[in-house]
């Protein structure tokens, strides 16, 4: 199935386009686990794996996916990687979709290979992920195997077109052709999801887009109709549910919103300290999420 339509047969099926991300921080992780962080990578990777795991079995009812930052397990080598293989199979295993946030992008048989390592079934491929963001600086033909994976799969890939950091207008607000950087690179985005769209209205190849500036959001949105926003910057970043209220269409479709700190370390929060442990404040903070962008969004209409 086209891999717009199954996000979107999820997200009907959870009311909510709510995206957990899995950001693991030896240093933020709550006191049960007893992390040191001169612990050994091997040990800490097994304690990511866990965390990550424990979290999914809170979230897994509530939210149509998870999205794994590959960088923090990454940073401890092998163990980790494992540890985030394990992680992957464990969030597909309780029925949810995973966006894998490895931001990779090459050109050529190098992006061939990106492509088959993070995309498809688990009997053909390495991570069997079923999203991956890419990033598309290197021009459209660093895209075009990352497409044609998703095309063979029925798998997505989310598109780096305008990102939530202060320093991404160093080079995506640039002017050339009388157009903003990343406007060209929405044109084009927005080219390869109309040329795989499902039944659904959208197409596989889909668009980060950061929260943190609702003016371009909305401009974006009306550029690109047939593609699916991935939406991080609400929660930690500062954005607000009311901030990604353009991403969407009347019905609640076209667009996921990702929180991850602010969710996975809620226990943090002084709203959430009446929680009966750490995953309490997790599936709080959840809900809280939930019910925020059902409120200040057209997401409402799923329920």
């Amino acid at each position: 199935m086209n891999f717009a339509d199954r996000l979107n047969n999820a997200i009907q099926q959870k009311k909510t386009p709510l995206v957990v991300g899995l950001d693991p921080r030896a240093e933020r992780l709550p006191k049960s686990f007893a992390v040191d962080t001169t612990h050994d990578p091997q040990d800490l990777a097994s304690i990511y794996e866990q965390f990550c795991k424990e979290i999914i079995d809170v979230v897994s009812p509530l939210v149509p996916a998870v999205k794994p930052q590959a960088a923090f397990f990454e940073n401890l080598g092998p163990s980790g990687m494992s540890a985030l293989w394990q992680v992957v199979r464990y969030a597909q295993s309780k029925g949810l979709l995973v966006i894998m946030d490895a931001k990779r992008g090459d050109i050529g048989s190098t992006a061939e290979a990106y492509a088959t390592a993070f995309l498809g079934n688990e009997s053909d491929s390495a991570w069997g992920c079923d999203a991956l963001t890419v990033n598309p600086y290197l021009g459209d033909d660093s895209l075009e195997p990352f497409t044609n994976r998703c095309i063979e799969t029925g798998s997505g890939i989310f598109v780096l077109v305008r990102t939530s950091n202060p320093g991404g207008k160093m080079l995506q607000e640039l002017v050339a052709s009388e157009q903003k950087i990343y406007s060209i690179v929405a044109d084009h985005v927005q080219g390869l999801a109309k040329h795989t769209i499902g039944q659904t209205g959208y197409g596989c190849v889909g668009a980060v887009v950061g929260a943190t500036n609702p003016q371009q959001l909305a401009i974006l949105r009306k550029q690109m109709p047939n593609t699916i926003f991935l939406v991080p910057g609400i929660g930690a970043q500062g954005g607000t549910a009311r901030d990604v209220a353009a991403a969407f269409d009347d019905a609640g479709l076209g667009a996921v919103i990702n929180s991850s700190r602010a969710i996975i370390f809620a226990y943090e929060n002084e709203k959430y300290s009446s929680a009966q442990g750490w995953q309490d404040s997790v599936q709080k903070s959840t809900v809280d999420t939930i019910e925020a962008i059902a409120d200040a969004t057209a997401a409402g209409n799923l329920n």
